[in-house]
């Protein structure tokens, strides 16, 4: 076993994908309590979710806000658009998102706003006017204020178990992560060392690992001792 950046045999590879998954291969979706579903509901959590995390900002501290908003109540487009501007603020206080706390707030609002208006409030409702195209789906989701083309990618990268026509997904990001692993920064490679593991999560595995140098050391170290 190499050093992350460096090259690693093939049945190396496999087992270094095997480690990450296992021990950080959780979804984000799935730390912030979202129940991922096609439904309004969760759909519109995890819009919210993508915008907290596209911030530069830790991901611990997005999926905390998250769930700060989710139990002040604001966990559909009409609560949210309905709430005032210091309820929002106040909640992303308490999540510890204090950096981006005002222009967040309002963008939550104009977004929540904008959904309502446009979709029903119902993000299945853009999707159908995407009509199958991966690239519309994404312009569409950077129409929201806040949520630009990171946004849309954590948004697609998360939702591709419920909305097939986006899987299978293994965005820049988490090529990065296969970078700092020495894995192959190639999607379908990526997605043949991981065998049976749905593509959101190992593409989230592979995010963490892009996002925290701990994570790569600990999986490459783990996988070395197997």
């Amino acid at each position: 076993m190499t050093v992350a950046g460096g090259d690693t045999g093939r049945a190396d590879e496999r087992a270094v994908v095997r480690v990450l998954v296992d021990a950080h291969g959780e979804t984000y979706a799935h730390e912030a309590g979202i129940a991922l579903r096609n439904t309004p509901q969760p759909l519109y959590r995890l819009l919210v979710l993508a915008h907290l995390l596209s911030a530069r900002i830790r991901g611990s501290v997005a999926v905390a806000t998250a769930r700060a908003l989710h139990e002040a109540g604001l966990r559909d487009p009409r609560r949210m658009a309905a709430a005032d501007w210091q309820e929002r603020v106040d909640a992303l206080g308490r999540g510890g998102y204090r950096r981006y706390d005002e222009r967040t707030a309002t963008q939550l609002g104009e977004a929540a706003e904008l959904l309502l208006d446009r979709w029903g409030g119902d993000l299945r409702r853009l999707r159908a006017e995407a009509d199958g195209d991966v690239d519309e789906l994404r312009c569409l989701l950077q129409e929201f204020p806040g949520v630009g083309p990171s946004g849309a990618a954590i948004f697609l990268r998360e939702a591709q178990s419920v909305w097939p026509e986006a899987a299978p997904l293994v965005d820049a990001k988490a090529l990065q992560g296969a970078r700092r692993l020495g894995l192959p920064e190639d999607p379908d490679r990526l997605l043949g060392l991981a065998g049976r593991t749905e593509p959101a999560v190992l593409s989230s595995a592979l995010v963490r690992a892009a996002l925290d140098k701990r994570v790569a050391e600990d999986t490459l170290r783990r996988a070395e001792s197997r």
